[in-house]
């Protein structure tokens, strides 16, 4: 990734969460972006369901907890801590749901 960024570290637990409502539930970001990635650590709530379809690409790893994410083309995908997803921008829209809660770390 060569985005004219110098070697950092990061404390996430030093970068204030912000709130992101669900159809239920909410998220929790903590962001840092480095020119045009974003990076996040994401928490989702038990009973968090996405309010949207998603198109943007992302990399996806659950750090914690459990997720559920659907694609618009019927499929359903479940991960838990230690597994990924990755998918382009405009590629399948998906959408995630969480029953027990999940920890994530996203790079978009």
């Amino acid at each position: 990734m060569d985005v004219g960024h110098p070697f950092t570290t990061t404390d996430w637990t030093a970068i204030d969460p912000t709130e992101h409502a669900g159809s239920a539930g909410f998220a929790l970001w903590r962001t840092k972006q480095i020119g045009a990635v974003r990076i996040r650590m994401v928490e989702y709530t038990p009973g968090y369901v996405a309010d949207h379809w998603c198109t943007r690409g992302h990399i996806l790893l659950v750090t914690g907890g459990e997720l559920r994410t659907e694609l618009d083309d019927g499929r359903v995908i479940h991960l838990t801590a230690g597994q990924s997803y990755e998918v382009a921008s405009n590629m399948e829209a998906h959408r995630s749901s969480t029953a027990r809660g999940a920890t994530l770390f996203i790079v978009d």
